[in-house]
């Protein structure tokens, strides 16, 4: 903040504190919790905007029965008349308040009043000349006084962090923001919705785990006191819900956070938001077929179309969807052929020469998951779901029974990012302690992201799961796609951000 601006801030402080001591030595409580409002404003709008002064006569809409509360957004006063209008979470609506009608003493109160300040209005309706549905005030009275102006050209603010901040102000003032959270909570209910019908239960499991598990990725750690233990924020509840199967439970689910310990960009944020389910006696070609479905309808209930624009592009989520297989994709989409991405050195070097770092030792199967984040998922935009990962990528997923190397695993695409991971999951104890040993290994070579043993969850598999698919979709990134929102920013209420910096 520069010095002429904490200036200007400063003298706008002084003088709405100003007001509020005028305000309070008139007897005018500056925080009471005594108004009480009977409609909201988009009911107001809804039942009587489309009707002409007449008509709000006729059916008596013309007296003082409104009670509503909001915000002062704008303020014009004329003299002995003032207009302004109030918003809630609801919709804006015009007041008219005139000296005569509530009164010289109040209007003189009223004139203290300031844009930010949350009122109470009383009143009836009319049309003003340019045939604005207004609400003419009986009475006005203070609910809450703000302090801070809001921004007078808020559009105009090139600095989106300070939205990102300052949400609160961010959703007082930008109507798309809150377009977007109310899409986002929309889109949150009807997953739930679909989810239920189908069977499925809605399950909590721990967020502070003894062992992080569930996807490769690097955890948060803490520590308990009392217990005297190491414990991490979850990467997944994937093996927890696993363990739910085990115990009996056919179809679970959870809508919660996850939390990795990587960059931050516009597709990514420490903290996060996933949708894991898990369906017994599935397998991952049920789950292509329900997903398919979970998001067509899901983009005809919030965008009234299964066609959709995303950022200039128009996106076509009405099913069947694209399909190729991982190796397929490397080919077809990236342009490779087989003998560069099957051969360990050439795929070291042709990795390197992209400009991605390549470890020495690093298994093929990561090195070509690299070539396929360079070379094809970009190109992903219509939704396609590429699936049989090599089995060096995927420590939780089922081998394929024809090809061991490959596993029972699909991973969704849509406007060149992924948007769902999905296995026929692996229920083989012997199989699963090998590959957790495996990856053991990895993290002792140095690999952060690799998963540890779990002696519990192969105990657990000791008793025996059933056959099952599971998927994880992230929320933010779906919001994004059907919010049209170019960073996942935009879809966090309060994104993690670096400390704020101050100057004098």
């Amino acid at each position: 903040m520069n010095k002429e601006h904490s200036k200007e801030e400063s003298q706008i402080l002084k003088h709405r504190g100003e007001k509020a001591r005028f305000l309070q030595d008139a007897g005018i409580p500056l925080y009471p919790n005594t108004f009480r409002k009977n409609t909201d404003i988009a009911d107001i709008l809804d039942k009587y905007g489309s009707l002409t002064d007449e008509q709000l006569e006729e059916v008596g809409a013309d007296t003082a029965d409104f009670v509503v509360a909001g915000r002062i957004v704008a303020l014009r006063s004329f003299g002995k008349v003032t207009f302004f209008h109030i918003q809630d979470h609801s919709g804006k609506i015009q007041v008219y308040a005139q000296r005569d009608l509530i009164g010289p003493e109040n209007y003189k109160i009223f004139k203290k009043y300031d844009i930010g300040d949350i009122v109470g209005v009383k009143g009836g309706l009319f049309r003003t000349k340019t045939g604005e549905l207004t609400l003419k005030a009986e009475h006005i009275e203070l609910v809450t006084k703000s302090m801070r102006p809001l921004p007078e050209k808020y559009h105009g603010l090139k600095d989106v962090e300070t939205r990102y901040r300052q949400r609160y102000v961010d959703l007082i003032v930008n109507p798309r923001a809150r377009e977007i959270f109310i899409k986002r909570t929309k889109i949150v209910r009807f997953i739930r919705n679909f989810l239920d019908a189908r069977g499925f239960m809605e399950v909590e499991t721990p967020m502070m785990q003894p062992i992080p598990g569930g996807a490769t990725a690097r955890p948060f750690e803490t520590h308990h006191n009392a217990l005297d233990m190491k414990l991490y924020l979850r990467i997944a509840p994937e093996l927890y819900l696993k363990r739910l199967l085990v115990g009996g439970f056919e179809r679970v689910y959870e809508i919660n956070r996850n939390f990795r310990n990587e960059g931050i960009s516009t597709q990514h944020n420490p903290e996060f938001t996933m949708l894991e389910f898990y369906m017994a006696y599935a397998d991952f070609h049920m789950l292509m077929e329900l997903t398919e479905e979970l998001f067509s309808r899901l983009a005809q209930e919030i965008c009234g179309s299964t066609r959709i624009t995303y950022q200039g592009q128009e996106v076509d989520l009405t099913p069947p969807w694209n399909k190729l297989s991982f190796y397929e994709s490397l080919e077809k989409i990236g342009g490779l052929k087989p003998e560069e991405y099957q051969d360990y050195d050439r795929a070291r070097e042709l990795v390197q020469k992209l400009g991605e770092n390549a470890q020495v030792g690093e298994k093929l199967g990561k090195l070509q998951a690299k070539l396929f984040d360079i070379l094809v998922e970009p190109k992903l935009v219509q939704p396609h779901f590429i699936y049989h990962y090599p089995t060096d990528i995927s420590p939780l997923s089922r081998k394929n029974e024809q090809d061991p190397t490959i596993t029972d695993r699909f991973e969704l695409f849509i406007t060149g990012r992924e948007m769902a991971n999905a296995f026929s999951e692996l229920n083989d104890p012997f199989d699963q302690r090998a590959r957790f040993e495996e990856q053991v290994r990895e993290k002792e070579a140095g690999d952060d992201e690799a998963h540890r043993m779990d002696e519990d969850y192969i105990r657990a598999l000791e008793y025996g799961m059933p056959p099952a698919g599971g998927e994880g979709i992230g929320i933010d990134r779906l919001v994004m796609l059907l919010t049209d929102s170019p960073s996942i920013r935009e879809v966090i209420l309060f994104p993690l951000l670096r400390p704020e910096v101050t100057t004098a």
